[in-house]
C-alpha cells in the first residue's frame, strides 16, 4: 500500500467531472489531494473575457498572457502544499518554464485526455515531463517522431460513483445517443441516418446540433426538437438516460483511431446496451459480443435493429450485464491511477 501523507498537485481542465474523479481515485488509494482547474482557450473564461477573446484580432497573445496568470497561481498553491507528483491532464494551460520549476522537486506526469492532434498546446509542455500517457495509441509515434520522447498508451476509464445501475428503472427510450455534433461530421451523418431509420423510435439526442448563432432561422427550424435536445446533458441526466433506454449508441470523434472515449466505460458502467464503432482497442476490451460493434452505415443499423427485436431482448440484457461486469473490474479510475502508480512504483 502507498505509505502516509503522500502528497499530489491535480492540475486538469475544468470541464466534464474528469478531475474529480481522479481527485477521488487518489483519496481512495490514501494521498493527499489539491486540486487546480483551468478554462481553456483563456482563463477565466467568463463572459467579459469571451467576449474579449472572441472579439481579438491577437488571440495567442491574450492565450500566452492567461497562460503566465494561470502558472503562476499554479505555482503558488504547487509551494504551499509541497506535492511529491504533480498529476497533469493535458496540462495545456502551463507554461515550460512552470513545469520545469516544479519538476525540481516534484514528479511530473501527464495524461492526454484527447489526440495531441488536438492539444497543440500541450507540445512545448510534454518534454519537460517525466511520464507522459497517451489517451490515443497512434499518438505515441507522433510524440516520439517530433520530440524523441517515450510516451504511453493509458485509456480512459469511469467513476462508478457518477455511472451506475438505477435499481427498477423502467425503459423510457429505445435510443440515446449523447455527443457535441457540431464540430464531428461523422458523428451528425450517423445520426441523422439513425434518426431517419427508425421513425417509430423513442429516441433521445443531447449535444450541439445546430448552433443559434450559426444561423438564427435555422435555429427556429431546426428538424426534431422531440428528438434533439441542441444542449449538453449533465452526469446525472446522461445516468438517467443510459439507464432507461434499451440502446446507447457511442459513435467517436473523426480523430479516434485505436483507443477509446469515455462513453465506452460510462454506458456499459450503467448495465445499459451499448452500440459502437469498432477499432482493434475496443475489440480487446469486448471480444465476445458484450457490445453491439459496427463498421459501417449498414452494420450500424443492422445492430441497432437486433438490439431493438423484442426476441432479443434477454440476450442483449445478459451481453450488457457482461460488458459492465468487463468494465467495473478493469476500467475504474481507481483501478487506472492505482496501475499507474504501480508503474511508477508509487504504490
Amino acid at each position: 500500500m502507498v505509505t502516509e501523507n503522500k502528497t499530489v498537485l491535480l492540475i486538469g481542465p475544468n470541464f466534464h467531472d474528469f478531475n474529480k474523479y481522479i481527485e477521488r481515485a487518489f483519496v481512495e488509494l490514501g494521498w493527499v489531494v489539491s486540486t487546480i482547474a483551468y478554462d481553456t482557450p483563456i482563463h477565466p473564461y467568463t463572459t467579459i473575457n469571451k467576449i474579449h477573446y472572441k472579439l481579438s484580432c491577437n488571440k495567442d497573445g491574450l492565450k500566452e498572457k492567461s497562460r503566465q496568470l494561470f502558472s503562476k497561481k499554479a505555482i503558488t498553491l504547487f509551494e504551499s502544499t509541497k506535492p511529491q507528483m504533480v498529476f497533469m491532464l493535458n496540462g495545456d494551460m502551463l507554461t515550460p518554464d512552470a513545469v520545469r520549476f516544479m519538476r525540481k522537486t516534484s514528479k511530473i506526469i501527464v495524461w492526454l485526455f484527447d489526440s495531441i492532434t488536438r492539444l497543440p498546446d500541450c507540445w512545448n509542455i510534454l518534454p519537460h515531463c517525466d511520464k507522459v500517457f497517451c489517451y490515443e495509441q497512434d499518438d505515441i509515434p507522433l510524440i516520439q517522431d517530433k520530440l524523441s520522447i517515450n510516451a504511453d498508451f493509458f485509456s480512459q476509464a469511469v467513476d462508478p460513483k457518477a455511472y451506475y445501475t438505477i435499481p427498477n428503472v423502467k425503459k423510457k427510450w429505445d435510443i440515446v445517443f449523447a455527443a457535441d455534433m457540431w464540430k464531428s461530421p461523422r458523428r451528425k451523418r450517423l445520426i441523422q441516418l439513425v434518426v431517419s431509420s427508425f421513425p417509430e423510435c423513442k429516441i433521445r439526442v443531447h449535444g450541439i446540433y445546430k448552433p443559434w448563432y450559426k444561423g438564427f432561422w435555422q435555429w427556429l427550424t431546426r428538424e426534431r426538437r422531440d428528438v434533439y435536445t441542441n444542449c449538453n446533458a449533465t452526469t446525472e441526466q446522461l445516468n438517467i438516460d443510459y439507464n432507461q433506454a434499451r440502446v446507447v449508441l457511442n459513435i467517436h470523434n473523426e480523430q479516434q483511431s485505436v483507443g477509446a472515449n469515455p462513453k465506452v466505460y460510462e454506458i456499459s458502467a450503467t448495465g445499459s446496451y451499448q452500440v459502437c464503432d469498432a477499432n482493434p482497442y475496443i475489440e480487446e476490451i469486448f471480444p465476445n459480443g458484450e457490445v453491439g460493434l459496427y463498421y459501417n452505415e449498414e452494420e450500424l443499423i443492422e445492430q441497432i435493429r437486433w438490439a431493438l427485436n423484442p426476441d432479443n431482448e434477454k440476450e442483449r440484457e445478459q451481453k450488457a450485464k457482461q460488458a459492465q461486469a468487463e468494465i467495473l473490474s478493469l476500467h475504474t479510475y481507481f483501478y487506472r491511477v492505482q496501475q499507474l502508480l504501480i508503474y511508477d512504483k508509487l504504490y
